[in-house]
């Protein structure tokens, strides 16, 4: 079975994944909006630096059981928690789709999903737009991301005002 590659994030309505300052104090705590279901799935994770250190701040490490990998301009040594990697994106792709496993999550930031979509690596992207305008922050796609067309294969509305849709990337 190939490996998928996703992006499951959140979003405010006007399209950022972090307001100003990198906050997440934005982001609903009432329901798992398809979490559990999803991260089982998962066995392999794809971070950039600042994401990676933001779940660190965050205490706990969610991902126990999880092979993690973050993408760095400046090294790291490895952890127990984390690999270090500054491969292109196509290039390390190549080597975990050698490998037996679950499919790769790519839990963000922006720098590293525009390096993922850019070079076709992604299958399906699944955001829930949370209803709230933050006015600015961290884009889920930075200016200059190449063009993609996406076809929705899934959509759920929420009491709470948050709409999950789920797209497949078309090649």
């Amino acid at each position: 079975m190939l490996r998928r590659v996703r992006l499951f994030l959140a979003t405010s309505l006007d399209g950022y994944i972090a307001g100003p300052g990198d906050t997440l104090d934005w982001l609903f705590t009432d329901d798992g909006y398809g979490y559990d279901e999803f991260i089982e799935q998962i066995d392999t994770l794809a971070m950039g630096r600042r994401t990676f250190e933001t779940v660190v701040a965050l205490g706990e490490w969610p991902y126990e059981g999880k092979q993690a990998w973050v993408w760095t301009r400046r090294g790291g040594a490895d952890t127990p928690r984390a690999r270090f990697t500054a491969q292109p994106p196509g290039e390390w792709l190549a080597e975990r789709m050698r490998e037996e496993g679950r499919d790769i999550w790519i839990v963000g930031g922006s720098e590293l999903i525009r390096g993922f979509l850019d070079a076709y690596l992604v299958d399906e992207i699944a955001v829930a737009i949370h209803p709230v305008v933050l006015g600015g922050g961290v884009p889920l796609v930075p200016a200059g991301t190449r063009r993609h067309a996406l076809r929705l294969t899934g959509h759920r509305a929420y009491p709470s005002g948050l709409v999950m849709n789920t797209y497949v990337v078309q090649r």
